[in-house]
């Protein structure tokens, strides 16, 4: 038996203590990645497009509830200038993402899908959640390559606690009207979610594989003031690392980010997420006046800082652990 398909197995790595195991575990990630990715970190530019969401996810500062939050649209040239910027510091690929904003309009983002790829001939990656199927095929007409959906957590019955007026098998039609439709297609979960444990992160894995998703974002669950997991335990570090390190031995060519998230909590875990097997890394090219109130989670990296002025950072962290950026 390939005890890479099973889920107990899988469980008992993730709860691995010793830091001699560790090591072994991040090392061996480390020489899959090298082998099928290779040493190259993929930048892609991140354009938070709209913070408005009609959601209640319990762990999401952009919940519907939180009526603290100033909410903000960018215009439409003010995303074209945004992807313009990604593509004169040669990232090939602008990342699209919002909350599921009730009012966005599926002709609108099309449109503005086409002048991108008109203007500036990048990859276009959309994050902006559940949709109909009908947009997702609009979109993939207008241009779009990829699509990222986290699923979150794999266990039904904490996704519908956490994800009130929401259904697990819509997010699973989602991904399956995705993956059909020809978009390169991300998921991803948060770990450390209150009532998480390591046999559901090992099923997580398992699903990702099985879907074959091209990208999976891993980060640690950070609690918001304003949500209802508020006052909670934020994710342990080694943990995601863990998951991160497992996640590439098994699925070996998939793209892996190290995370804003984790980069955001008490230190920068990025160096230690590339080194567990993690082969991108997301600059964020927000308009700057806008970065703050993307607040998903609290204390968010890179928030003051001037649009796109996180890409010359990417360097120094790639060159710090003998890495290169594509």
């Amino acid at each position: 038996m390939n005890t890479y398909k099973d889920a107990g197995y899988l469980g008992k790595i993730l709860s691995i203590e010793d830091e001699e195991q560790l090591q072994k575990l991040f090392d061996r990630a480390d020489a899959v990645r090298k082998q099928y990715a290779g040493d190259a970190i993929i930048l892609r530019g991140l354009v938070e497009f709209s913070n408005h969401c009609g959601r209640h996810c319990y762990y999401c500062g952009l919940n519907a509830a939180n009526k603290s939050l100033e909410r903000y649209r960018l215009t439409d040239e003010e995303i074209l200038e945004s992807a313009a910027k990604i593509a004169s510091d040669n990232i090939r690929t602008v990342v699209l993402q919002s909350g599921e904003d009730p009012a966005l309009d599926p002709q609108r983002l099309a449109a503005v899908i086409r002048e991108i790829k008109a203007r500036n001939g990048i990859a276009v990656t959309l994050s902006v959640g559940e949709r109909p199927r009908e947009d997702y095929a609009l979109w993939k007409k207008a241009g779009a390559d990829r699509y990222l959906l986290k699923i979150e957590t794999t266990d039904k019955g904490l996704y519908d606690s956490l994800h009130s007026g929401m259904s697990f098998d819509n997010r699973l039609r989602c991904l399956r009207d995705l993956k059909e439709l020809g978009y390169e297609t991300g998921s991803g979960i948060m770990v450390g979610l209150p009532g998480q444990t390591p046999r559901s992160i090992a099923n997580d894995i398992l699903f990702f594989k099985e879907w074959g998703f091209d990208m999976v974002g891993i980060g640690p669950f950070i609690p918001h003031g304003k949500t209802q997991l508020a006052g909670t335990q934020p994710g342990d570090v080694n943990l995601v690392l863990k998951t991160l390190a497992l996640t590439r031995i098994v699925m070996k060519k998939v793209n892996l980010p190290a995370t804003t998230a984790l980069g955001s909590i008490e230190k920068d875990y990025r160096a230690d997420g590339l080194k567990a097997g993690a082969n991108v890394l997301m600059p964020n090219y927000t308009p700057a006046k806008y970065k703050r109130l993307y607040e998903i989670y609290p204390n968010k990296r890179c928030i003051s800082e001037a649009t796109g002025a996180c890409a010359p950072c990417m360097g120094s962290l790639a060159e710090s652990i003998g890495r290169t950026i594509a």
